[in-house]
């Protein structure tokens, strides 16, 4: 490898631009290339972030074969995965952004893949590396969680016409819904803290948003109740119609003597506990970066105990929200791993 880490991105889109701004920070960083299917949109993110002499192409093939990279960052909505295999195939350690697909049997051949070539691998759960989750993962070992609950809840999507047709977010057979795309996170975090889950039973509410677009036709809202390995119990929740305000991102883990209280995108957390005053660990602004770095990092001294979810945990994050939208349909409980 050369004393700096090419990398390549497949996707340009608004998660990758996240990741650039963290990037271009990195002094062991060259961003070599650039690949969407909007090619426009790809010569646009070169041109502000890319290295001289950076590659652009609109087909994620001919990146791989016609540039070097020594590693690359998978920016893609959750239908759209496959790229993995071509840096699989190379032996490229690669970032892929979650969900880590929307399809269960593409991303289980990803996951085999990956172990057979031994490839390293990271996954954009960012919330891990925050160090009020690291605290209360090393208290909640010692002090067994009983009761989590969170989700996401936001606003009615509002869409211009034009912006309407490329908006995968709003159709479920490209996002897989609000609860497999944005309360991953979530889910994530409680097996990550917590432990993992081995049964959910869905209910959605649908028919309530109107005149987003004729393309919307995921759930208004959701709720996910979840039973997990070690006897705890949940309740995780999503909603995209909450135009009043008062909602956001929320996490509340319950065990015998601590209480953990996570609130707003960044996490914040407010902890309390049997005896001990309470404490209050304000949320990274700077997330993207810390994991950013983890990754190159990883890469640069080929050291796989900097990366804090590989992709066999975000495949296993991946069931969970699977599971759960099969419920949505089933009505029934749905017990995981699925087959």
């Amino acid at each position: 490898m050369s004393e700096r880490v090419r990398i390549g991105f497949v996707g340009c889109g608004g998660i990758a631009v996240a990741h650039l701004k963290a990037l271009v920070k990195n002094p062991y960083v060259e961003l070599a290339a650039f690949c969407d299917v909007n090619l426009e949109r790809a010569k646009s993110v070169s041109f502000q972030y890319g290295a001289a002499g950076a590659m652009v192409f609109n087909r994620a093939e001919e990146m791989f074969r016609n540039t070097v990279l020594d590693a690359v960052y998978i920016c893609v909505p959750p239908f759209a995965h496959g790229a993995e295999f071509e840096a699989i195939d190379r032996g490229i350690p690669f970032f892929v952004e979650k969900p880590v697909n929307l399809f269960s049997e593409q991303a289980r051949e990803i996951a085999a893949a990956v172990e057979r070539k031994k490839v390293l691998t990271s996954v954009g759960y960012m919330n891990r590396y925050r160090k009020g989750v690291q605290k209360v993962k090393g208290l909640l070992s010692q002090d067994t969680p009983i009761l989590v609950l969170g989700g996401w809840i936001g606003q009615t999507p509002r869409l211009t016409p034009e912006a309407a047709i490329y908006n995968w977010w709003i159709v479920k057979e490209k996002s897989g819904g609000q609860f497999h795309e944005q309360v991953t996170h979530t889910v994530d975090l409680v097996r990550f803290m917590c432990g993992e889950i081995t049964e959910v039973h869905a209910y959605p509410a649908k028919g309530f948003n109107k005149g987003v677009s004729p393309n919307y036709n995921i759930e208004d809202a959701s709720v996910v109740n979840v039973k997990l390995a070690n006897g705890a119990v949940g309740s995780l929740w999503a909603s995209c119609s909450a135009n009043g305000g008062g909602g956001g991102v929320s996490l509340s883990i319950y065990a015998g003597n601590t209480t953990a209280l996570f609130t707003g995108w960044e996490h914040s957390l407010r902890l309390l506990r049997t005896g001990v005053e309470p404490e209050e660990i304000p949320g990274e602004q700077n997330i993207f970066e810390i994991e950013d770095d983890a990754f190159i990092d990883a890469v640069r001294l080929k050291d796989a105990s900097k990366i804090l979810c590989p992709y066999s945990e975000g495949l296993k994050t991946l069931e969970v929200t699977l599971a759960a939208n099969r419920s949505m349909v089933s009505g029934e409980p749905v017990r995981i791993p699925f087959k």
